[in-house]
């Protein structure tokens, strides 16, 4: 049996400070290569939150497993905080790729470059047929000397895509990749990423408010309910 890419289950999360602070929780998820879930609720109930303690950004409260691949990351919650975020750190670098919801670009980067940085930071190099190809579907090969400045806002949430997947992650995270976009563009944009991952065998979580589109593309949802207690729970719905 194939090792999933991601597997959690009762992680929990909580931001802000004592007396104010708020509760995430994610009962379970289960994603395979090419898997795609849509991660959705109201805003402001903590899907970005959810989003950062997957990604190794932000450290969970407690968690009953949590494993990248064939890496337990519960046994890293017991190394002391500088070992633990150098050994994140490198998680991230090679395992993650991360679509931010401003683009995230380099300003002093082309496109070209943007794109090559991932690669070259985990010692990737020379040409790479599928991300061409990708970059072709997007048509992005007009714009690979731009800087971000000259770029629509359309322009830099697929440049910032196709970065996120140069370097052939495992699992892909977006948060929001389509809030700034028009409804035509982020329809494309949305299924554009669903097909990619699927086809490159990348899982992806995309948090998203775009009902719609989660509905248009048939994609798993992990859905957010919020209690009275300022605590918002995450659960699959089939």
């Amino acid at each position: 049996m194939a090792v999933p890419i991601l597997d959690i289950a009762d992680m929990e999360v909580t931001r802000g400070r004592t007396g104010e602070s708020y509760g995430v929780a994610l009962s379970a998820c289960r994603l395979n290569a090419g898997d795609v879930a849509a991660i959705v609720g109201p805003s402001g109930c903590g899907k970005s939150t959810l989003l950062e303690a997957i990604g190794l950004i932000l450290e969970p409260k407690s968690v009953m497993r949590h494993h990248l691949g064939s890496v337990d990351l519960t046994e890293d919650l017991r190394l002391n905080a500088s070992e633990r975020e150098f050994r994140w750190a490198r998680l991230r670098q090679h395992s993650l790729g991360f679509v931010p919801q401003s683009g995230g670009l380099l300003p002093f980067l082309n496109v070209k470059q943007n794109i090559e940085l991932p690669r070259k930071l985990v010692g990737l190099q020379g040409r790479d047929p599928l991300l061409e190809q990708v970059i072709g579907r997007l048509r992005l090969e007009p714009l690979l000397a731009r800087m971000p400045a000259h770029l629509s806002i359309g322009e830099r949430q697929r440049v910032s895509f196709v970065r996120s997947i140069a370097h052939r992650p495992d699992l892909l995270l977006a948060d929001e990749p389509t809030a700034a976009l028009d409804p035509m563009l982020a329809k494309e944009l949305f299924t554009l990423i669903v097909e990619i991952a699927r086809e490159f065998n990348i899982g992806a979580l995309i948090v998203t408010h775009e009902w719609s589109l989660v509905e248009d593309v048939g994609i798993r949802q992990i859905v957010g309910t919020v209690s009275a207690q300022r605590r918002t729970v995450f659960d699959e719905h089939h």
